[in-house]
């Protein structure tokens, strides 16, 4: 998608990505944060960390295509930046992190393994008492992205997914309109990685 298509032409194209900023100011996270953007790959996203002043940013996209585009983007500004070419699932830091950032990586993972993998992978990563934002299409949005099937959820199904390393802060649910002027549903959701692991009962 991303060898094949400009930067807003895949319909998760945001401008500018509000509802996360929103999310990042909410959650007041601190402009020394160690922040990463899983998925980030051609995203705007990491283009406002830096004009808001955020000095300690990685970004996670398994495309290598994706993040030329947004080393390209930036100029000398990219090497402000921690670029990391993985699987999310099978992701291993050697530091942890303060804040992880996803918006439409999660509901690509229709597999309980690998949904399962994702949130060890974000428990492992993040700091103590680490935050998480998390973007996935809502019960009410499409079934298909891109011609790929994606698991949906709600403020129920998500919070009972990530219960076991993350307590719920907020939810919310917000449409994002694609460049091709289709409504599609999010819900978004914050979170705060908990001491005490809580399991799936």
């Amino acid at each position: 998608m991303y060898r094949d298509n400009p930067s807003n032409g895949v319909s998760w194209f945001q401008e500018k990505p509000l509802v996360s900023l929103n999310f990042l100011h909410e959650l007041k996270v601190e402009k020394d944060a160690a922040i990463i953007d899983v998925g980030g790959g051609d995203s705007n996203l990491v283009d406002y960390l830096l004009e808001e002043g955020y000095t300690d940013i990685t970004v996670l996209d398994i495309s290598q295509n994706a993040l030329e585009k947004s080393k390209l983007r930036l100029g000398e500004k990219a090497n402000k930046i921690n670029w990391i070419v993985s699987d999310v699932t099978s992701f291993v830091s050697a530091r942890k992190f303060d804040l992880w950032h996803d918006r439409a990586v999660l509901h690509f993972l229709t597999n309980e393994n690998e949904v399962e993998q994702y949130f060890i992978a974000a428990n492992n990563n993040l700091n103590d008492l680490g935050k998480m934002v998390l973007g996935t299409f809502s019960t009410e949005g499409p079934d298909k992205c891109s011609g790929l099937p994606v698991k949906r959820y709600n403020q129920d199904s998500i919070t009972n997914r990530a219960r076991k390393f993350f307590k719920k802060i907020k939810c919310i649910t917000a449409e994002h309109l694609t460049p091709i002027n289709r409504i599609q549903q999010f819900l978004f959701c914050s979170f705060l990685k908990s001491p005490i692991q809580y399991g799936n009962s």
